[in-house]
Parts: structure tokens; sequence; C-alpha cells
């Protein structure tokens, strides 16, 4: 035996109407075979309306280097909630009990802007007063952050920049539409 550990990470298999299948499968099988699975993504908005992003570290499989929102999968059995508040806390160590959440949408995103993601994401708004001083950034997943305002965001999405996870997905325009009357 050599000592290493390997976390792997199981998520729940759903079929394409986002029901439960009972089957498990270890996160990496589930994007190599693109099975559906369960996503959250939590747009934390500060009180300027400027809307946090994360550079992805370079050494992610999926995503390195660009810039996302907190995002990640639903861990088996886990609930969606719970899911984005453990993401929320990995990522940039935000404890998010007592925080109001806000749910904005479950969007179905069919691997069609990124091969083999066939996902349901649950859209979540958050409120905060965090300046970027006040994120921990969790070195193995991110490497910088930094928060954008509403025109920034609409060019990102308005160009489809390739530098941007979320730039190209079909469901942005009615991400932007939401986050808008919320801010």
């Amino acid at each position: 035996m050599s000592g290493i550990i390997v976390n792997m990470e199981y998520l729940d298999v759903v079929d394409e109407q986002n029901n439960l299948t009972g089957e498990t499968e270890e996160k990496d099988e589930i994007h190599r075979k693109g099975l559906w699975h369960r996503e959250v993504a939590v747009w934390l908005v500060n009180k300027k309306g400027e809307i946090l992003l994360q550079k992805r570290a370079a050494s992610k499989k999926q995503g390195a280097n660009k810039w996302a929102i907190c995002a990640g999968h639903v861990d088996t059995g886990e609930d969606e909630m719970v899911a984005a508040k453990r993401e929320l806390f990995e990522e940039v160590g935000l404890k998010a009990d007592g925080l109001e959440f806000l749910f904005v949408t479950k969007v179905e995103d069919d691997g069609e802007s990124e091969a083999h993601n066939n996902m349901f994401m649950y859209m979540y708004f958050l409120k905060t007063d965090a300046g970027i001083g006040d994120y921990r950034i969790q070195r193995e997943e991110l490497s910088e952050l930094r928060y954008v305002d509403m025109k920034e965001l609409e060019r990102i999405v308005a160009e489809g920049d390739w530098g941007v996870t979320f730039a190209r997905r079909k469901y942005m325009p009615k991400i932007i539409e939401e986050l808008k009357k919320r801010i």
C-alpha cells in the first residue's frame, strides 16, 4: 500500500426528469459516462449589487484557470441546500448557517455547453456584506476572487467570454434577468 488516500466523491444518478434512479456513481465516472446528476450554484451578491466570481485553480479537471461562481456537486443523499452551504464554506470559507438563501430556479443542462456534464443545477442567490478580504479561499479549488458589476456580467455573457465557465450556458439570460430583479 502506498499510503495515499484518495477521496472519491459519490453522486446520486438521476434520470432525464431529475428523478433519483437509486444508483450512485463516482463523480469522474458520472462525467465520463454522461450520466444525469445534481449540482448547486450560489450567486453571491454584495451591498453594491456586484457578483462574486472565483478563478478556478490550474489543477482543476474542468474549467481550470477560468472564472466561475460558487458551485459544486450534490453528494449522494445530500439535500441541495446543504450542498450549497457546504460548497460556500469549502470554496470561500463562508459560514452560511442563518443566512437567507433565495432559491431562484432549477436549470437543466444537457451537456451541450460542456461535454458529458448532464445535470440539473439548483440556483440560489445570497446577499452578503463580505468584501474580498473576508473570504478564505481553498487553494486546491481556487486561485483568486473578484466582484463584477451587472454591466460586466452582461458583457461576459453577451460576448460568450471563453475565460468564464458559465458565459456560454443557454440558461444565463434567465439568470441575469433574475439577478436584475433581486439586486
